[in-house]
């Protein structure tokens, strides 16, 4: 059985370089997906290959990230710290789990003799402060250089700063999740913020395995940007309806939603008709039909 990889890189905006870390990959994995977006000036790519494959296919990637993508000049709305921002490898089995474990671990090392810093993130976290990628985005890239580079941060593979461009590169193994945002009718950010703070896990309340943030985006409208880390114990439908509630009690409601990458078909369940998931084609998007 493959393994999935859903690099995240700091470009949403010129598909000419998107084209060209496409072409990174090689011939030897499958892109399934790769989904732009321009006010989060954001790019995830979804690809599937043996694991042999997958680690030279990423590595790849990042070495055309580096080249590519300068972070000094970055803005957008999503946070980043660097030009391949996050690198998960993905098992879809628990017997392929340790599998995913050494292709991350290999690709980690390779990015760091780039020169750029890797940080484990999730489970492959030094410590359970480390294991949210909030942890290392908090403040930004001005921030992580100034704790990196006073000693208070070490990276687990590559240099203990920041590359001057590149910034440094999230890695973890995972099961598969879902990156799932709703849009309010609203333009109003506080209430998306509110929103988000009442939905994401913390240690009293919110939903579990969830993440999220409030954004304010180009088209006037305000967005609740979640990850859901479980997507199968924890299916889209009850994040659409912790999110409607939340907005009816501020006087507006949900438009509609967007589904980054991929999702496993369990995530759908009892999904609501009335809250259209945008350009969303199962057979394209659901991971279990693509493998197909």
């Amino acid at each position: 059985m493959s393994l999935l990889a859903v690099p995240n890189v700091s470009e949403g905006r010129d598909f000419a370089v998107l084209d060209r870390l496409g072409e990174a990959l090689g011939n030897e994995v499958t892109l399934l997906d790769r989904h732009a977006d321009i006010d989060h000036h954001r790019a995830v790519f979804t690809l599937a290959g043996p694991s042999e494959c997958l680690a030279e296919a990423l590595s790849g990637l990042a070495t055309t990230a580096v080249d590519e993508i300068d972070m000094t000049e970055w803005q957008g709305i999503h946070p980043a710290i660097g030009s391949l921002d996050v690198c998960p490898v993905v098992w879809l089995s628990e017997g392929r789990r340790e599998t995913a474990i050494e292709v991350a671990l290999e690709v980690g090392r390779a990015i760091g003799e780039m020169g750029v810093p890797v940080f484990l993130y999730g489970e492959l976290a030094a410590d359970a402060s480390r294991r949210e990628r909030a942890f290392y985005r908090a403040g930004g890239l001005d921030s992580l250089w100034q704790r990196m580079t006073s000693g208070g941060l070490k990276s687990d593979f590559g240099p203990d700063r920041p590359h001057p461009t590149a910034g440094a590169t999230l890695v973890t193994a995972r099961a598969p999740l879902a990156a799932f945002n709703l849009e309010l009718a609203t333009s109003d950010i506080r209430i998306a913020r509110e929103i988000a703070a009442a939905i994401r896990e913390t240690p009293d309340d919110g939903i579990p395995g969830v993440r999220a943030l409030g954004l304010e985006l180009s088209t006037g409208r305000a967005q609740v940007s979640t990850n859901v880390h479980d997507p199968i114990a924890t299916p889209l439908a009850e994040v659409v309806e912790a999110v409607r509630a939340e907005a009816a009690l501020r006087g507006t409601n949900v438009i509609e939603a967007e589904l980054i990458g991929l999702i496993p078909e369990a995530a759908l369940v009892e999904y609501p008709e009335d809250v259209p998931i945008r350009d969303f084609d199962p057979d394209f998007h659901v991971i279990e039909r693509r493998l197909d």
